[in-house]
């Protein structure tokens, strides 16, 4: 199958450096103290954080950091696969996985002795879903008021047709290449999360993982225009 055409276009229309179209909102879950919703295209997911809050189990606390932890699950009518269940491996490892890299962001050494919770479902799955938890996470976070050393983004790319692709729907990440997920800390200039899981030659490897980082950046500037654009609505309403 052809995934990019002669003129250099994917099957959805988009050009290899293009991503999909980006909606994001905070604010959705009124009972949670931070939330958000973030799509991707076709994938949407939604977060909920619930603290800085009292440690439930004592026996997990942390010395002088917060404890996070980070429930990632799919709704079951967000694939065609309704065989999916609640807690199977792939979502405990995904929420291991997002977990870390939100702990990389959270400043947690100015909430010891507190619990933070973050819970993520995708609504809708094609492609890239793990990048939309971490996008959406950060997004509740700071919809929280929870201090963060700075925003924890994620874009994928892939390498299909001997061509490296930005941000992958399903159809492109099922077709049996390689997938390089990214996640970064873009003013610290730091990587938080780097998964492939395929092998590929150094120097392409190093193409697509630079065309991920340009999607990683790209999204944070996306993440920090709703929260002013959020920030801008609760002054208006104040003033109001």
């Amino acid at each position: 199958m052809e995934y990019v055409n002669p003129e250099g276009l994917r099957l959805d229309g988009r050009r290899f450096n293009e991503m999909r179209q980006i909606v994001a909102e905070v604010g959705v879950v009124s009972k949670a103290d931070g939330s958000a919703v973030f799509e991707m295209g076709n994938t949407k997911v939604i977060a909920a954080v619930y603290g800085p809050r009292e440690i439930q189990n004592k026996s997990q606390q942390k010395n002088g950091h917060a404890l996070v932890l980070c429930e990632y699950s799919m709704a079951h009518f967000s694939t065609g696969d309704r065989r999916r269940q609640k807690n199977d491996r792939r979502s405990t490892e995904l929420s291991l996985v997002i977990r870390q890299t939100m702990e990389a962001c959270i400043a947690t050494e100015l909430l010891p002795h507190s619990q933070i919770d973050i819970f993520l479902q995708v609504l809708q799955a094609d492609g890239g879903t793990r990048s939309a938890c971490i996008n959406a996470a950060t997004l509740a976070l700071a919809d929280a008021g929870i201090p963060m050393r700075d925003l924890a983004v994620s874009c994928s790319a892939g390498y299909l047709n001997s061509t490296p692709l930005l941000d992958l729907n399903y159809v492109e990440d099922s077709a049996g290449g390689a997938d390089v997920t990214v996640g970064i800390l873009p003013k610290l200039d730091k990587v938080t999360l780097l998964q492939m899981d395929a092998k590929l030659p150094m120097e392409t490897f190093e193409t697509v993982f630079a065309l991920a980082s340009e999607g990683c950046k790209a999204i944070a500037e996306r993440v920090r225009e709703v929260l002013q654009e959020n920030t801008k609505q609760l002054e208006y309403r104040r003033a109001a």
